[in-house]
């Protein structure tokens, strides 16, 4: 698959795989950032991308972030039709402060096949055996 990619900022770094065969396309921050525990920040990452419909974008997080640090990716889907710069949502989940430096990988991007659906509106929904089931259904965690 071939994406097209724009860079909008002149310091920005590209998104890259880090080894042949990776899915995450690492994402660079442009900005150094120190988090307070629960704080949220959009860092804005100066580029922007074109591939096929069918396809979206999906930030996600770095393993090592929200494992040693708690920061974690909030959402973060691209579709195919979006032309403008691309951003990482993160928040920190953790008891402590932490500092992106910049350059720094905080995110990573997988372009993901999806189906784009058409709804149909009905009365009814057929019956599974799941049914109307919510969270611990099927027994405790």
């Amino acid at each position: 698959m071939e994406i097209k990619i724009k860079k909008l900022k002149p310091d920005a770094k590209l998104p890259q795989y880090a080894h042949p065969g990776d899915v995450g396309l690492d994402i660079f921050s442009l900005e150094t950032h120190t988090f307070q525990p629960g704080e949220r920040k959009i860092f804005w990452v100066g580029f922007a991308l074109e591939f096929e419909e069918g396809y979206a974008g999906i930030m996600k997080d770095k393993g090592s972030l929200p494992f040693y640090h708690g920061l974690h990716v909030m959402g973060g889907v691209f579709d195919a039709g979006y032309r403008g710069e691309y951003n990482v949502n993160l928040v920190n989940l953790g008891q402590e402060s932490v500092t992106i430096e910049k350059g720094q990988k905080i995110a990573q991007l997988v372009i993901f096949p999806v189906a784009i659906a058409k709804l149909q509106e009905v009365e009814e929904l057929s019956q599974t055996a799941r049914g109307e089931g919510k969270l611990g259904s099927t027994g405790k965690f």
